[in-house]
């Protein structure tokens, strides 16, 4: 697994972890940290990602809830919701990660992780959502904005 995919594998692992349990954020990523070697570099993104999208999950979730209307939010697994905020927050938010790479990783990581359909599922919303990424953007920086001021 290349390093980048490693630290959004750990971030995901985290994300699943605080999702099922509410552990505190900092808690759950030390225990990851101990677990998983990785460089100053990949840690700080991993622990980026996690810390990023928590704050905006509820305007993330809305996102996924409007590009997958068949499927309201509380039934899309765990897996999949985590990996498509992870995603939109790396392309719409953190924007250093191309749109491609964010939602290539993404489905790699829905084949591994996900159920037998979670990488066409993930893909599809990704898609969709890539579309409106410079408004998703807009609205997620702000928000996070006002969490920071808050």
């Amino acid at each position: 697994m290349k390093p980048r995919t490693r630290a959004r594998s750990l971030a995901l692992q985290a994300l699943y972890e605080i999702d099922l349990t509410e552990h505190l954020p900092e808690a759950v990523l030390q225990v990851r940290f101990s677990e998983h070697q990785l460089d100053a570099d990949l840690a700080g993104f991993a622990r980026n990602l996690v810390l990023g999208v928590l704050p905006l999950r509820q305007q993330l979730d809305a996102y996924i809830a409007e590009h997958a209307p068949e499927w309201p939010i509380d039934q899309v697994s765990v897996i999949d919701r985590n990996l498509i905020r992870m995603a939109v927050w790396e392309f719409a938010v953190f924007g250093e990660t191309p749109v491609k790479v964010a939602i290539n990783e993404a489905v790699e990581l829905a084949k591994r992780f996900g159920s037998d359909s979670s990488s066409r599922f993930v893909n599809g919303v990704l898609g969709s959502l890539a579309d409106r990424r410079e408004e998703i953007g807009q609205t997620l920086n702000a928000l996070a904005l006002s969490n920071k001021e808050n």
